[in-house]
């Protein structure tokens, strides 16, 4: 992994899946014979990645000896973004069976943010044999598509569509507030970050997106699970956190006061310990 000093993003290597897929993967090995492989899957949004939603937390699992990967979804980052793909729950959690097929996992802890979230639940569905324990921000896929788009956070973004003149690295700005309860986290670095990202996105992936209402399967999910919620969350209501509580079989949900949508962005100290925890001990 090379960190960019001008774009400040992390460079990994480029795959090409059996989906037909090239697709950008930061790998850190294991460094002993205990070691967990821990997946990354990060969440929506304009100039999302693996690299810049997971930042703060992708060494300090390294540095607790295992095994992390972070990628970047179809339509993401320095993956492949087809104008001609309908992006489906199925169609991202079919390209992570591939990734983890390509680098031969078996069984993996998945990390999951938002969108991310939902497509940890949605491998843990299709495949549970190859999800270890689930680590949950703020997961999409447990609601119903109006509750989300009613949220004052995705209409803010729906307002300007990617591509449009009127979408600015100021408005960037402005729309990665939504997304934190306490401003100072957006800075001017993450925002270069995600405005560079941003110039390789098209609005396919999110014109298209189709996430189901997961809740009435959650409790065929098997597998320990860790969530974590912020209160002030303006994407993903706070109520998901009870329908977590509520309907999966082995749980832990942590919501948080004074807390956006990125809990692993506001408090990533708390966050990995936290991890780390589960991840090991659990």
């Amino acid at each position: 992994m090379i960190v960019d000093n001008q774009s400040f993003l992390a460079r990994g290597q480029f795959v090409d899946l059996a989906c037909g897929l090239r697709t950008h993967v930061i790998e850190i090995p294991g460094s002993d014979a205990a070691a967990k492989t821990v997946v990354f899957v990060h969440g929506s949004g304009p100039g999302a990645s693996g690299w810049s939603n997971f930042q703060a937390n992708i060494q300090p699992f390294a540095d607790a000896g295992h095994r992390v990967i972070a990628y970047d979804l179809p339509g993401y980052g320095e993956t492949d973004k087809p104008t001609d793909a309908i992006y489906t729950l199925d169609y991202f959690v079919d390209h992570l069976r591939d990734l983890l097929d390509y680098l031969k996992i078996d069984q993996a802890i998945l990390v999951g943010n938002s969108l991310g979230g939902a497509i940890s639940l949605g491998l843990s569905l299709a495949h549970p044999s190859r999800v270890e324990k689930l680590i949950l921000m703020a997961t999409g896929g447990v609601e119903e598509r109006e509750v989300y788009f009613a949220m004052s956070g995705i209409q803010a973004m729906m307002a300007y569509p990617m591509g449009s003149p009127t979408f600015t690295r100021e408005v960037l700005g402005t729309l990665l507030e939504q997304l934190v309860f306490d401003k100072r986290h957006v800075t001017e670095q993450l925002i270069s970050q995600r405005w560079h990202i941003l110039q390789q996105q098209n609005a396919q992936v999110l014109a298209t997106m189709q996430i189901p209402n997961l809740k009435s399967r959650l409790k065929d999910i098997n597998c320990p699970v860790l969530a974590f919620w912020g209160r002030d969350d303006k994407f993903c209501p706070v109520s998901g956190a009870l329908t977590l509580q509520s309907e999966c079989q082995q749980v832990k949900v942590i919501t948080l006061s004074q807390c956006g949508h990125w809990v692993m962005v506001e408090h990533p100290e708390m966050f990995n310990r936290e991890c780390l925890e589960f991840v090991e001990n659990t």
